[in-house]
This record gives C-alpha cells, structure tokens and sequence, in this order.
C-alpha cells in the first residue's frame, strides 16, 4: 500500500494539477445536501465531495470506534479518536479513491451515494470550536505595527522575541466561510475628541492568519513537549479574522483586544490535515534570542504555504489582488504556540482553535492586513475601476486562499471569503 502522500498517486476520479484536492489531500469538511439536510464528514477529493457517513455504513471504513464517527454534525468525535485512527482512516480513505481500486470506481449504486458534486452541496462549520485564542507571531507584522504606533527604535515590545503573545478570543463568532460579517460598533475616540462615543466602526480591517485545528486533548496542570504538542495539532484551516482598529485603539490598553475582535473571525470549510502537509515542512526564520528550553524545537515546525488575499470592491465584479505572503515566515511555530498555552497547565480541548497571528511578510506586496498595506491610511490600495481603499466600505469582500506547491500536484485549502454588511 502506498503511503497517502506518495506524489505519483492517482485517483480515479479526475483531477486538475491545479485542483485544491488531489488525492494526496483528503481534506475534511462538514456538508448537507438538498435531498439530506442532516449534517454528517466528508472529504473534498477534485471537484467531489466523498461522504465518509456512507463509507462507514457500508463497512469500507474502519475508525476503531463502537459508534458511528462521520454519520455527526462535526469532526469533533473523529478527532477525539486521536493520531492513530487519524492515520489509519486516511490511508483507508485513499485506498478507495486510488485509480486501480474497484471498489468504489467499478459499483455506480456506491458511487452515487458516496460522490456529490461539490457545486451540489453546502459546507457548514467543520467542527465545534471549543475555545479560540489568537496569537501575534509574525515578526515583520509586529514591527510593521510597532513602526506605526511607537517608531522604528522601539517597534517590538520586549518581550516579542522570547514568548509567542496571544490572547484569549470568542468561539461563538468563528463562523465558516461566506458568511456575512456586520459591521461592529462599539465605542470610538479618535485622537482629536475628549470623550468617547458609541458608533460604528470606521476602520474595519481583515487579518490574514493560518487556524489550528487542535485534535487532542490534555489535562490541566500539566505540560507539553514539542512531539506531543505536535501530535495534538489534526489539522490547519485558512482564518481571517476581522478586525476593528478603531475601536481595538481605544479599548485595548491596558488588557488587550476585546469588542474590537469579538464580532467575526471566518475559517474555511476544509481542514487540511498535518499529515497532508508533512511533505511541506521546513524550517521557520532563526530565533535570537534563543528560546528558553521549554520553547525550544528539534524539528522543522513551519510550512511553505502560499498565500493569497483578494478584495472585491462593493461595486465591482473584479476582484484585486492585495498580497502574496508565506506561512514559512512565522517567528513562532505553530507547535510552539501550543507548547507556551499548555505551559502554565492549561488543559488544552478537542476542537480548541488556535489562529496564527497577521501573517506578513519581508517586502511591501507580503503583507497580510490593510492596516499594514495602506500604512494606516497613509497609502490608500488602488482597485479596478478608479476606486481606492484604507479600510472596509460595506459590500466589500475578502477572500484568502492557501496552498502548498508539489511536484504536479497540490494540496490547498479552497478559499475563506466574507462579505461586509452595513451596521446594524
């Protein structure tokens, strides 16, 4: 048996080199169907959707588990079954799409119950998020920031360099891609007024993050290695999350975000498993200082994933793309980021999710918010059509997509798209 991974591995369904889901990806997604409102896992394979529910009915899938895993609303109860089944059920899942197996290509009946079209289908949240914390763990969006509000001599604070910064966000706003967002209000003071008001966002931004999808669970009061840490990570997701920079100016002294990132943060319906992107490992940028012991890393932790964000004027049927990036550029890896939470004993959950941080990187064209591109509003985008942006009007759209580049193929994540809507 050739191991998932394996670049000369074919399906027999067609597949585009440039598709998202190869037979080498095997991402996972939440659907329903018109002729099945019920929820239950399936896997995106070309322009397909594989419903693991019928699979496991059928006995073609084997979890390990004495109740059904995908026939569920969530991906949650298949994540708790930890790293082992993981492996078995993607291997499981790859023998039956292989371009020499018969036992799905050759039986129609099979077939058109377990692949539905993807146009066909609508995707849902993939699983349920148990709680969200967002990091800020890109050197050059921190200093891009810093530079801004405090000047180029004292752009990281100083502790960036030796502890991966985060904060504890809102799971119940983690919505799945193409949901609307609202405009948030909450309270607003610019520099030249006295007090406060109560309004609408002005400066509604996105941030261009990767989220980790945290498959395993830990106990409170204890720690983690960098190898246990990494096999609790089941899998990445695209995530934007939406930012209000005006009222975060105002509110986040002495605490830290609060109302100002509490409104939306948008994932994309497809988890891409760490086992899928294992052949794009490399090593993230040097860290110096070095880390202290507990945050120190044997192996590569980051990952050549390319990055794309395109924003659609309210009035425009092109869409502009505004930045190109990498995820290789993270200062902290994402299996350091989940060494430092657990550090202090914090008991990690299934379904906790873990957002990366803005995402930029080293030239102008890399980087992942419009706080950054337009300079605060100093440099404002030029879009199609003669119009130009500092921040969100409303009817705006963003969309990310993400990928990683193999030797003809690819292994991506679709896109993760939201649209503004006016306040209410």
């Amino acid at each position: 048996m050739s191991h998932p991974n394996d670049p000369k591995l074919k399906s027999f369904i067609d597949v585009d080199s440039t598709s998202d889901f190869p037979i080498q990806n095997l991402p996972y997604g939440v659907f329903s169907t018109p002729d099945s409102v019920q929820r239950r896992v399936g896997v995106a394979i070309g322009d397909f959707v594989l419903d693991l529910a019928v699979l496991e009915s059928e006995g073609l899938l084997k979890t390990g588990a004495e109740r059904c895993a995908f026939a569920k609303p969530s991906l949650n109860a298949f994540m708790a079954l930890g790293p082992k089944a993981w492996s078995s059920v993607r291997a499981q899942i790859s023998e039956v799409l292989r371009h020499d197996s018969a036992t799905l290509r050759d039986n129609a009946g099979l077939r058109k119950r377990a692949l539905l079209p993807r146009k066909d289908v609508q995707l849902h949240m993939p699983f349920a998020v148990a709680g969200y914390t967002d990091f800020y763990s890109s050197k050059e969006h921190a200093t891009n920031v810093g530079i801004m509000f405090r000047g180029k001599d004292n752009a990281l604070q100083p502790n960036w360099l030796h502890i991966p910064i985060a904060y504890n966000g809102r799971a119940s706003t983690v919505v799945v891609s193409g949901t609307p967002i609202v405009r948030p209000q909450g309270q607003l003071k610019p520099p030249s007024a006295e007090v406060p008001s109560f309004g609408p966002c002005k400066r509604l931004d996105f941030e261009l993050e990767m989220g980790v999808v945290v498959g395993g669970a830990s106990q409170m009061g204890t720690r983690l290695s960098e190898a246990q840490a990494n096999e609790m990570i089941f899998g990445f997701v695209l995530l934007n999350d939406w930012s209000a920079r005006d009222i975060q100016q105002w509110e986040y002294v002495p605490l830290g975000p609060f109302q100002a990132k509490a409104f939306g943060t948008s994932i994309s319906p497809w988890v891409v498993t760490r086992e899928a992107l294992e052949p794009f490992r490399v090593q993230g940028p040097k860290q110096d200082p070095q880390p202290l012991p507990y945050l120190q890393q044997a192996s590569a932790n980051n990952y050549d994933l390319h990055l794309e964000v395109d924003l659609r004027a309210a009035k425009a049927k092109q869409a502009a793309t505004i930045s190109r990036t990498n995820f290789k550029y993270m200062y902290w890896s994402s299996v350091q980021q989940l060494v430092h939470h657990a550090s202090s004993g914090c008991a990690m959950n299934v379904g906790d999710l873990l957002g990366s941080g803005t995402i930029s990187g080293p030239e102008k064209d890399q980087r992942g918010s419009l706080l950054e591109i337009s300079w605060n509003g100093a440099e404002p985008i030029e879009l199609p059509g003669g119009e130009k942006r500092t921040f969100f009007e409303d009817g705006d759209s963003l969309i990310i997509r993400g990928w990683c580049q193999g030797d003809g193929y690819r292994v991506g994540f679709g896109d993760v798209e939201g649209t503004v809507m006016p306040s209410t």
